[in-house]
């Protein structure tokens, strides 16, 4: 179990649809707890598997007096109410903008063991499962921004001070010299 590195808004593991989980071993309960432990550390609501760089639909959630984990989760909505709040994200540090939700969904999923389990409660635990479960199908919540507000975030996030744009994040390319001389020993 250990604290890992949240991938931050422009890592296209963000916006790549997570796989399902079909092996429920050692190594699926070694993820929820580096997620549990690095959830705890960040002190966020939750924490979805590929914002660590693991594309697999699992997330951990620490909110509203609830806490817990799912794999492959689904959910259905409950009702026809939204909720309009704000809400941040660990891979968008430092920001919040106000994003529209249902204000009630019932979420199923497995545990890490392999068993079924539903999840239901607050309006805030609504937002949380709506949230991690676009994480792993590779939609961030400033998709659900009006327009407007989304375009000001993205100019708020291009200032940020650890955004990189992703042509940044690309590997050095080595270039040799055309020339006999350069780059070589004399």
């Amino acid at each position: 179990m250990a604290i890992q590195p949240i991938r931050l808004f422009g890592d296209p593991v963000l916006r790549t649809r997570a796989a399902e989980v079909t092996d429920f071993d050692v190594e699926l309960r070694k993820l929820v707890a580096d997620l549990n432990d690095t959830l705890v550390d960040e002190g966020g609501a939750g924490l979805a598997a590929p914002q660590l760089g693991v594309g697999l639909r699992v997330f951990v959630y620490h909110c509203d007096g609830f806490a817990g984990h799912l794999v492959n989760p689904t959910f259905d909505f409950v009702g026809e109410e939204y909720q309009e709040g704000p809400e941040g994200c660990l891979s968008i540090p430092g920001f919040r903008w106000n994003c529209r939700r249902h204000l009630h969904v019932v979420a199923n999923g497995w545990t890490m063991h392999g068993e079924p389990v539903q999840v239901e409660g607050s309006e805030l635990l609504a937002r949380c499962i709506q949230h991690e479960t676009d994480h792993l199908d590779g939609v961030l919540f400033l998709d659900r921004l009006d327009p407007e507000l989304r375009k000001q975030a993205m100019a708020e996030i291009r200032s940020a001070s650890w955004f990189q744009p992703a042509e940044s994040t690309n590997q050095p390319v080595i270039k040799t010299s055309p020339h006999p001389l350069f780059g070589k020993l004399r």
